[in-house]
């Protein structure tokens, strides 16, 4: 017999969020291996990479500014006035990027290593749009040359 479940009211068992923890773990485990073998500019994620950085620019003008990637305002973009302005974005990616919204784990800041304490969980469109602009603007450069 199938049950229903409300996925707003139910709650997450404690293994079903280890397992989403452990996948994004080894996600950024991949991502940084790849990073110390490869200049971030001259890598790939996505082979939408070119779109979704020219989406970046249109939807944010402001990460015209390769500054605004090496900060992430964690409670700026997690408000609901960043929610709705995120939203949208993500959104256009849907059909294209295997679960776009995913949690994954993205360093706050481009020159940090991921630790605990220096990255936040964000869906995945959020990570591609962060570090596709990172590698464009060669901000991941340094992990190769470390």
């Amino acid at each position: 017999m199938a049950t229903n479940i409300d996925a707003q009211q139910a709650e997450n068992a404690a293994e079903i969020e280890m397992q989403f923890a452990v996948k994004a773990v080894e996600q950024a485990q991949i991502y940084w291996s790849l990073l110390g073998m490869r200049k971030g500019s001259e890598l790939r994620l996505t082979k939408y990479d070119d779109e979704i950085f020219e989406d970046l620019k249109k939807t944010f003008p402001e990460f015209e500014n390769p500054k605004t990637v090496e900060y992430v305002n964690e409670e700026e973009m997690k408000s609901p006035k960043g929610k709705a302005a995120w939203r949208p974005f993500m959104m256009r990616y849907q059909k294209k990027i295997d679960d776009y919204n995913f949690g994954t784990l993205l360093r706050v800041r481009n020159t940090d290593e991921y630790e605990q304490d220096t990255t936040i969980f964000v869906p995945r469109m959020q990570f591609f749009a962060f570090e596709i602009a990172r590698n464009k603007y060669g901000l991941n450069d340094w992990v190769f040359k470390k």
